[in-house]
């Protein structure tokens, strides 16, 4: 065979198998979920599935990391394709602020999922009841790298606290949030979160654990004046955990799904396709998929939606 010709097909057959054009071919696809005790895991894990089983060729996998500044980080550095993030951590990331400062993130929106509520954890015998009751206490402020980490620094600052005087610091994840405050080992954590977080749910039914969760609502006025509209109030509902009798308001942000704007277009739209129209399936993966909607999910992002992504909305009928 001719040197130019093999040289030829060995091009065709590369470019076959890494193409990165309109049809997504043969890919494997990274998601960049958060830790096993949340819920982007399991929400990761059902999209996963869905997109294994409905997009010819890609092969996808749901990685747990540390959650939102890492997955932003990681879709970056082409370390992953698709990522959950908090929308806080989404617009710093575009921007090039806090975490991103000097290196921001060419991201682009495929959907908003759902709201996370910010779970301030502690027992009722701690006899905490407000975030400056945190002062001089124990705290764990999400893990590092995390969405919890942003959204627990700006708040207890919301409540003239200063996280790195007023407080000693932990760098826990949910799970190990959740097993420090059983053992004594702190006396309270942030989580940012859907409902149910399993972690605090498994927390709130071990024998002999009293759970309350710390309003945080009454901050968000505040918050919104430093950060902008990203921030809103949600009440966790009565009955959300064994121990929560009363509804409890806190600091609601959004969960955005996310890629690399240099996504292809077609494997942005299939990735949105098969998110809608397998919303049932992730719905028995996790209550949280039942709040997932075409009407609500071009709501309340920070950065651009995918030309992928845009084009599914504009054939709904959704601008």
């Amino acid at each position: 065979m001719p040197a130019s010709l093999a040289t030829f097909l060995i091009c065709a057959i590369l470019a076959a198998g890494c193409d990165s054009g309109g049809t997504p071919g043969s890919r494997f696809l990274s998601i960049a979920t958060g830790g096993t005790g949340g819920v982007y895991y399991p929400y990761g894990g059902g999209l996963a599935k869905i997109l294994n089983d409905h997009v010819p060729g890609v092969r996808a996998s749901a990685e747990v990391t540390a959650a939102s500044v890492d997955n932003l980080k990681l879709v970056r550095d082409g370390k992953a394709d698709i990522a959950f993030a908090l929308a806080d951590t989404v617009a710093d990331a575009a921007n090039g602020r806090g975490a991103f400062e000097g290196t921001p993130a060419p991201v682009a929106s495929i959907a908003v999922l759902y709201s996370n509520y910010t779970h301030l954890v502690t027992l009722a015998s701690s006899g905490i009841t407000s975030v400056q009751g945190l002062r001089g206490r124990t705290v764990s402020t999400g893990a590092p790298g995390s969405g919890t980490e942003v959204i627990a620094f700006r708040t207890l600052r919301a409540a003239g606290l200063n996280p790195g005087v007023d407080l000693t610091r932990q760098g826990l994840g949910a799970s190990e949030s959740a097993g420090a405050l059983k053992d004594g080992k702190i006396d309270a954590f942030f989580w940012s979160g859907g409902l149910p977080t399993a972690a605090v749910q498994d927390l709130a039914h071990s024998p002999g654990i009293a759970l309350r969760m710390i309003p945080t609502g009454a901050l968000v006025p505040a918050l919104q004046r430093e950060h902008g509209p990203l921030y809103f109030p949600l009440d966790v509902p009565a009955g959300a955990y064994p121990g929560v009798t009363a509804p409890v308001s806190v600091v609601g942000v959004a969960n955005v799904l996310v890629v690399n704007r240099s996504m292809p277009e077609q494997l942005a739209y299939d990735i949105t396709r098969v998110l809608f129209e397998n919303q049932p399936e992730l719905a028995g993966i996790h209550p949280e998929a039942r709040t997932l909607s075409i009407e609500t999910a071009i709501k309340g992002s920070p950065v651009d939606f995918h030309p992928g992504a845009q084009r599914y909305f504009n054939e709904k009928g959704i601008r």
